[in-house]
């Protein structure tokens, strides 16, 4: 849950495998959380989210990672940074990278964190005890803007490729949202399909890098390429019957909006979460890419079909005089302790 120690011993994979350290080549897997006491006097603790790189020797803080926030409050408990009574508690999460506040409540008790509990979530084979993260006025945690460009749906001139419907929205994470159609995809495509068109994987980069720009997290395209984790890219597409990477099938009226991620220039096998919760506010501004093919009559969270399942995400989004805002995004997660130790390079 917590670290303060290089994964791995700082060379480049160029293979895509770590073998000294942790993380195993993947992406989701190579990440270090930094938690200390709060700087803030609205929040407990202070948490810091480090993408580690797998072909680069390099780290990146531009962004900030929706599972891992979720063990950063039964971790803050467990090592004494916080005390707690017994019962449900909550605790506030300062994430440094974004300057935002996360709350986040679960069960404690004899004053540890509750792991063991009946909430499955997708992608995950064991039950475990809910853990819910409130992303508290998500909007603008990479730009400073929820309409980075000021525009909820626009033509962006890609280098090398041409003009482009995007999206552009930033709350929790940057995201880039591109119609499945418009890259040439029908949208339900699993991983190792994505991974199989390399000509899409390229045109789905360019797009990112160009957002990157346009979105003010780059000063230019050679920029954009050292910031690998934002903006995230979301391929977007009407509810449908698609099937999981477990082989389940997702009826077309289980699921309010299809969606695909890549993430550090990989194709996801689930969602980021924080990919997720700026889908579920991208899905309410009207005009912009999800919106116009997401299931407009639904109750309650927005249901997200997603590689290894659905994932329902809440969000909290009005318009005041043209003026978008998100007030909170908010889902579920479960979380127990690994291993406790050293990492040795």
């Amino acid at each position: 849950m917590g670290c303060d120690l290089p994964v791995g011993d700082g060379q480049p994979r160029p293979y895509g495998r770590q073998l000294d350290g942790m993380g195993g080549g993947v992406s989701s897997l190579s990440k270090v959380c930094v938690v200390g006491p709060s700087t803030r006097a609205d929040a407990d603790v202070d948490y810091t989210f480090v993408q580690v790189q797998i072909k680069d020797a390099k780290v990146d803080y531009s962004g900030n990672c929706g599972n891992m926030s979720s063990a950063i409050g039964p971790f803050a408990i467990d090592e004494g940074l916080i005390d707690a009574p017994d019962g449900e508690t909550a605790v506030r999460i300062h994430n440094t990278n974004t300057g935002k506040v996360i709350r986040s409540a679960f069960a404690v008790k004899g004053g540890k964190s509750v792991s063991d509990g009946d909430l499955f979530i997708p992608g995950v084979a064991t039950p475990g005890a809910p853990v819910r993260l409130d992303f508290l006025d998500p909007g603008g945690a990479s730009t400073g803007k929820l309409l980075p460009t000021g525009r909820v749906r626009e033509e962006l001139d890609v280098p090398g490729i041409g003009r482009v419907e995007v999206s552009m929205i930033d709350a929790a994470n940057a995201c880039v949202f591109v119609g499945a159609g418009a890259v040439g995809l029908e949208g339900d495509e699993l991983p190792d399909a994505l991974d199989a068109l390399p000509e899409v994987l390229e045109r789905l980069g360019a797009i990112r890098l160009a957002a990157s720009v346009a979105m003010g997290i780059a000063q230019s395209i050679d920029d954009a390429r050292t910031k690998r984790l934002i903006p995230l890219i979301a391929i977007v597409s009407a509810p449908r019957e698609t099937r999981t990477l477990s082989g389940e099938v997702i009826g077309e009226d289980e699921a309010d909006l299809v969606v695909r991620m890549l993430s550090n220039g990989q194709p996801h096998r689930a969602l980021p979460l924080t990919g997720a919760l700026c889908t579920a506010v991208a899905s309410q501004v009207e005009g912009s890419v999800p919106h116009r093919v997401v299931r407009k009559a639904r109750a309650g969270g927005l249901r997200i079909a997603m590689p290894s399942g659905v994932i329902v995400v809440d969000a909290s989004v009005s318009n005041a005089g043209g003026h978008w805002h998100a007030s909170h995004g908010s889902f579920f997660r479960t979380t127990r302790r690994l291993f406790e130790g050293f990492v040795y390079g």
